[in-house]
């Protein structure tokens, strides 16, 4: 089996862009007015539009822009702009987003018309006001259709539904297959960005209503924007190209069951080989409770978004953590 190592990191969230604005985490940074009773952690300020194509950039909506963005960082990072014809590339993404507007407006018109004639005047409505990316449902392929645009990554695609556990699948995936030998080199992660309504009607019963309260204290969760993509290659690949190496990534388990017996799965995940921690001793380790305080729930960006912090941290680290609704994962991410 091939030693996976991670070259390449790209990593955007309420707190900013790249390792400077990470490492330490910094004061979070929430908007608790803006969709009121639910707060978020915002998108920062970015110049998505200077890395990617006006035509591209047009076509996409943000969670797109900013997985697209956020996947550039990640191979300028890796010095791996020669090899995207033969990467490979994973991507976990949600369902897109919607145009807001446009449903406010057919929801206004469907009072008018008798019930028979509202079906096909919604079908009308949506096939002549939707421009075509947004008739198709924003597909999660999408984002991994713009990646390979807007980067040139050539090699198989693979997209996974199924908010955190899809994102630590997507891991877990890229590095069987480098492990494996089945690919040299892998881009893998994933984006969210939940600041807008229908986003957060759709996640409703599980988000936290009030004041920002540590997530150990509360009953929901505080999404947050964010975005983090991995570039994942074999050590003796990356060292006959002269790349920097920043860890090594190990043992990748997920889980995806039920919410019961949720502590039992995850305890037999956390003891699996070199994954053993404890609240007290042993290798340092990073969860979900520790990211969501600092950058809100990232759904299917949060695992990358942990690897990647712990790639930087240049220590022995455990990523572990749960989905709001079911999955556990974990992973060591240890110094190269």
């Amino acid at each position: 089996m091939n030693t996976v190592c991670i070259t390449g990191v790209g990593l955007v969230s309420s707190l900013g862009v790249g390792r400077a604005s990470h490492m330490p985490l910094g004061a979070r940074v929430l908007d608790e007015a803006g969709f009121a009773p639910w707060a978020v952690h915002p998108l920062p300020a970015l110049d998505m539009a200077a890395t990617i194509p006006r035509k591209e950039f047009r076509q996409m909506e943000t969670f797109q822009r900013l997985g697209t963005y956020t996947a550039g960082l990640a191979l300028a990072d890796a010095g791996a702009a020669d090899l995207v014809a033969e990467m490979d590339l994973v991507v976990a993404a949600g369902g897109g987003e919607r145009d807001a507007a446009l449903d406010e407006a057919i929801l206004s018109e469907l009072g008018a018309l008798p019930e028979a004639a509202r079906e096909a005047h919604v079908h009308h409505r949506l096939a002549h006001g939707l421009r075509p990316t947004l008739f198709l449902a924003q597909l999660p392929n999408l984002l991994a259709g713009s990646i390979s645009i807007v980067h040139g990554v050539g090699g198989s695609s693979r997209t996974l539904m199924g908010e955190e556990a899809a994102g630590a699948e997507a891991v877990r995936v890229a590095a069987a297959r480098v492990a494996a030998g089945t690919s040299r080199i892998v881009l893998v992660g994933g984006s969210l960005q939940p600041a807008r309504w229908e986003t957060l009607m759709t996640y409703a019963a599980f988000l936290h209503r009030g004041a920002w309260c540590p997530a150990s204290a509360r009953s929901g969760i505080i999404p947050g924007a964010q975005a983090a993509f991995l570039v994942l290659e074999d050590v003796a690949h990356a060292v006959a190209r002269g790349a920097r190496v920043w860890a090594l990534l190990r043992d990748g388990a997920v889980d995806a069951g039920a919410p019961e017996g949720r502590a039992a799965r995850f305890a037999a995940l956390s003891a699996g080989p070199g994954l053993s921690v404890s609240p007290c001793a042993g290798p340092a380790h990073q969860g979900d409770e520790w990211l969501a305080d600092a950058l809100g729930a990232g759904l299917e960006a949060a695992f990358p978004v942990g690897v990647a912090l712990a790639a930087w941290r240049g220590e022995r680290t455990a990523v572990h953590g749960v989905g709001h609704d079911h999955g556990e994962f974990c992973a060591m991410v240890e110094p190269a």
